[in-house]
């Protein structure tokens, strides 16, 4: 537990900017409410809905997610019909997105989606008791295992609509977040199926996805040209594996995390502003100084996680960069520059998940009681 008044005060103040501005609007300005869905972005001064193009199953997901951990579970509950409304097939297959009128726009079989919608009913189904939720969880699973499973043990990122491989390949973003979503259906069911396919899953990437020399995970199995790291992943794949111990502890995976979490605070956070730059190449190299505001949330759950003296400091120390950089009155800013320039002022529907994971285990970190539901 944090033993710092500062950082305690720090923590409350962004878990009351998320209660008082953050939550809200996805209620409000953020609600279609003749679609029953989130608009997929506000504008970053107004709050206003940006024009609509598409809703993402994903999208819908997140705030699924969101929405029940709040403990505001009538609107959960909303969203769990919209979720299987407009992008399931009653069988535990889901479409990427719909359109403006809520017809079908993109059919593409995505990893990411499918990862989402078992993380979102695990943790809806875990906090509400909707036996529906359990059993979408369970159709999705089967068809990610059934239809999505490759024979190096990991799992296409995309199929076409029938289920075709497109081409995609096997890409370490939807695989994390399908580590997520298992541990999340983990702690829902108790199943430990879960438990042996998550340490099979850790084998896999070590073997397919870290460079040896640093630890990290790349975003492109080893050897691919044009390959890079993100050191927001660093830190979100470090968290995920520290957070469960008993589970990968004894895994080279967690080892080589404890490299690829110094090699990104090393060569992936401005020394000034602490700000979470979003790729690098393999030997740290700055390929794109983005600071984009999932990054920064990710260091900041693996500091919390990190534990160490030095991590705590400097977790004391984000706090502070972080709610006067990307926090504002209205909301938050998506993306800056190095400088601190806006360079992506609107506010997407899919982002108060990273705050919320990231608030969760500072919150507990700090022992405090947060979300209040």
């Amino acid at each position: 537990m944090l033993n710092s008044p500062a950082l305690n005060q720090q923590v409350a103040a962004l878990t009351a900017h998320y209660d008082a501005t953050v939550l809200p609007l996805w209620t409000a300005s953020g609600w279609n409410a003749g679609l029953f869905l989130p608009y997929e972005a506000l504008d970053g001064a107004t709050a206003a809905p940006l024009p609509a193009s598409r809703y993402r199953a994903m999208a819908c997901a997140r705030q699924l997610y969101v929405f029940s951990v709040a403990g505001q579970q009538a609107h959960a509950d909303t969203l769990f019909g919209s979720l299987q409304a407009y992008f399931g097939d009653g069988g535990g297959a889901w479409i990427y997105s719909v359109g403006p009128d809520g017809s079908p726009l993109d059919t593409t079989r995505d990893l990411y989606t499918h990862a989402f919608v078992i993380f979102a009913c695990a943790s809806y189904h875990a906090l509400r008791g909707n036996p529906d939720a359990l059993e979408v969880l369970d159709e999705t699973v089967d068809i990610v295992e059934d239809r999505f499973a490759e024979d190096g043990g990991l799992y296409h990122a995309a199929l076409d609509e029938h289920f075709r491989p497109n081409g995609a390949g096997v890409l370490q973003n939807p695989v994390m977040h399908l580590t997520e979503a298992y541990l999340a259906a983990l702690d829902a069911t108790g199943d430990e199926w879960y438990a042996e396919r998550l340490r099979e899953i850790a084998m896999a990437v070590y073997e397919r996805f870290v460079d040896p020399a640093t630890g990290c995970i790349a975003e492109l199995p080893q050897g691919t040209a044009a390959n890079r790291i993100e050191p927001g992943h660093q830190f979100e794949w470090f968290s995920l594996v520290a957070s469960r111990p008993q589970l990968f502890g004894d895994l080279p995976l967690e080892g080589a995390l404890r490299q690829a979490f110094d090699f990104a605070q090393r060569h992936g956070v401005a020394p000034g502003t602490l700000g979470v730059s979003a790729a690098l190449d393999a030997q740290g190299g700055l390929l794109d100084g983005t600071q984009r505001i999932w990054a920064q949330t990710e260091y900041a759950r693996a500091l919390a996680l990190h534990g160490q003296p030095e991590s705590l400091a400097t977790l004391e120390a984000w706090a502070g960069q972080f709610r006067s950089r990307f926090l504002h009155a209205q909301g938050w800013h998506e993306c800056l520059a190095p400088s601190g320039d806006v360079v992506r002022a609107e506010m997407p529907s899919t982002s108060p998940y990273h705050l919320a994971t990231s608030y969760l285990a500072l919150a507990q970190a700090a022992g405090q009681s947060w979300p209040t539901r």
